[in-house]
């Protein structure tokens, strides 16, 4: 996996995240190379996949160490509770405290901007990032899942999905987190983001949709949604709302080495989007804050 030269790295420092339950959760902080110590840098949150059963957040340290190097960002990608020994909604508020702590703790321990501040996550980590709401300026998912109320084996299936489901036998296991609860969360737009108000969400959204996934149908009417509500009240047209979606793409390609992966170029090109929309959307801040000064 990509991850695992950064088991070794000097790249990144380590920090513990205090919670409102009193046990800490882990983070990596990625500083940008070159820096102006004199200025605040820009403030990027980013929460890693696994279905909420495990990970490192060295999981996205390859996304997050490019980010870090090519907008000179400051980079913090965080851990959270896991299933089954915490279900709904115990992920949920760890994600909520990171993103107090970080922001509260911005300028003093990093030297960065939380106004600022955007966020990305992969996978469950996409669900997360969206805990920051409108604080966060911009917010990158990447196979995303924004809607639980349905279970996964019950999703709709792409139709160039597989006939027969290698993972089948693991959709009990992917269900442990919002499985339990789905009955009472309905309801519940931070465990559904696909029920929040547009005005609840970051300014921009990107979502990396695989197409051979059965997140993809939610992602795609999320996005749809949402570019109807903002039309419908008529918002400024400027906010995106995006999707980059791969045809050929499955669920958790980003993550695999590129040697496994047939298509290259497309995985540069998720990133590069990415970091683009990041980017600009710092530049974008950091140009406002300038004009007022």
């Amino acid at each position: 996996m990509k991850y695992l030269p950064y088991a070794f790295s000097k790249r990144y420092s380590v920090v513990e995240i205090p919670t409102r339950g009193r046990h800490t959760v882990r983070a990596i902080v990625f500083q940008p190379p070159h820096r102006r110590q004199d200025q605040l840098s820009p403030l990027h949150l980013d929460f890693h996949g696994g279905a909420f059963l495990g990970g490192l957040a060295e999981y996205d340290a390859p996304f997050c160490e490019l980010l870090s190097d090519r907008a000179g960002t400051v980079v913090i990608s965080a851990q959270y509770r896991y299933t089954p020994a915490h279900i709904y909604p115990c992920a949920h508020e760890d994600a909520e405290d990171v993103v107090e702590w970080v922001l509260k703790n911005a300028r003093p321990s990093f030297n960065a901007d939380p106004d600022c501040f955007t966020v990305s996550g992969s996978s469950v980590g996409g669900n997360l990032m969206l805990v920051a709401g409108t604080r966060a300026k911009a917010a990158v998912g990447i196979c995303a899942p924004v809607d639980f109320r349905i279970p996964p084996w019950k999703k709709p299936k792409p139709e160039n999905f597989p006939k027969q489901d290698p993972s089948s036998f693991l959709m009990p296991l992917f269900d442990a987190y919002a499985g339990p609860v789905r009955d009472r969360t309905q309801d519940d737009f931070r465990l559904n983001p696909i029920l929040k108000d547009v005005d609840e969400l970051p300014q921009h959204i990107l979502l990396i949709v695989a197409g051979i996934d059965i997140l993809a149908h939610e992602e795609l009417t999320f996005l749809e949604r949402i570019r109807n509500e903002r039309r419908a009240r008529g918002q400024d047209e400027r906010r995106r709302f995006d999707a980059l979606v791969f045809d050929e793409g499955f669920h958790g390609w980003l993550e695999l080495p590129s040697s496994l992966v047939d298509n290259k170029a497309d995985q540069k090109k998720a990133y590069d989007a990415a970091i683009e929309l990041i980017r600009d959307t710092h530049r974008s801040l950091q140009d406002a804050a300038l004009e007022t000064t």
